[in-house]
């Protein structure tokens, strides 16, 4: 663990500020050029928390960016996004070279008690332990770009009545067409999503082979983790590559050590769901029936 100073900032003003910028024009929205940013620090690696959501469409990404525990994959990745409260690393290696881009700054109270600020939270993307950026086409570009300067002429603008509901309006396109690109992303980039899938074998593998299973079933979240991704974004690959959560992902694992256990051993009932790291017996042979149609003892039947 470093020592690195974590800054925190509460306001897009104090984002500004740290980022060599006049204050926002809108305390509560604000369109950033990124060619226009200059972290005003001398440190090598600038940590923050940051109180408002952020989405960055960038390019010339020389150094690293990691999200929370993780390193976005920026080669040719374009979109990222943060949630209020993640820890954001940014180390520059070589600042001779500019980036160049947009960064849209969204603070919560803006969108309080509107159908964005419920919508906001279902959005995967803002949920990963992120692992890759979004790529974009061309086109896809176009669009982003074309909706972020849509936000900017509106604050731009005189403000009235009508702005913020705008304003919002905008975001939500924005954020629906990043979903509908981050679903593409999952399908065109099958080779990185079936690696993780591969992943994903070896960890349950090892969790019912290497005695892990006394501490019970796997969850979601214990794979996620060992991943090193959010289940939000396991979910979403799983859901779109298999169309299976992940859930059910574990619960076929599940059977299939169980019939590998009924078919080969004389073990009881009992003995293979407490192996298996279920509490009680009941549950196993009630998941076992609910997926085979078959208890358990009538599986085991079919072998004598």
């Amino acid at each position: 663990m470093n020592n690195t100073f974590v800054h925190t900032f509460k306001t897009l003003s104090e984002f500004h500020q740290m980022s060599g910028l006049p204050k926002p024009e809108h305390p509560l929205v604000s369109l950033v050029d990124y060619g226009l940013v200059t972290y005003q620090t001398k440190e090598k690696e600038i940590s923050w928390v940051q109180q408002f959501y952020s989405m960055g469409l960038k390019r010339n990404i020389q150094g690293k960016f990691r999200y929370g525990q993780q390193q976005y994959d920026f080669d040719e990745g374009l979109l990222s996004f943060v949630a209020p409260g993640q820890v954001v690393r940014i180390s520059t290696e070589n600042p001779e070279i500019r980036p160049s881009g947009w960064l849209l700054l969204v603070h919560p109270d803006f969108i309080w008690n509107t159908f964005l600020a419920k919508k906001i939270k279902a959005y995967d993307f803002f949920g990963y332990a992120v692992n890759e950026a979004l790529f974009l086409s061309e086109k896809e570009e176009q669009i982003i770009i074309g909706i972020l300067k849509n936000i900017e002429r509106e604050y731009h603008a005189n403000i009235d009545a009508f702005s913020q509901n705008i304003i919002i309006t905008q975001i939500a396109l924005l954020f629906n067409y990043s979903e509908r690109f981050y679903q593409r992303q999952f399908l065109t980039r099958k080779k990185s999503g079936h690696q993780l899938l591969e992943r994903l074998e070896n960890v349950l593998h090892d969790y019912f082979t290497n005695g892990l299973t006394g501490k019970g079933l796997p969850t979601a979240q214990y794979i996620a983790e060992k991943l090193h991704v959010s289940p939000n974004y396991l979910g979403s690959l799983l859901k779109t590559l298999t169309g299976q959560t992940t859930q059910q992902h574990i619960h076929e694992k599940l059977i299939e050590k169980a019939k590998e256990r009924l078919s080969t051993t004389q073990l009881t009932v009992s003995e293979i769901a407490y192996e298996l790291g279920f509490e009680q017996p009941q549950s196993f042979s009630r998941l076992f029936k609910a997926k085979t149609n078959q208890s358990p003892l009538e599986f085991r039947a079919g072998f004598n």
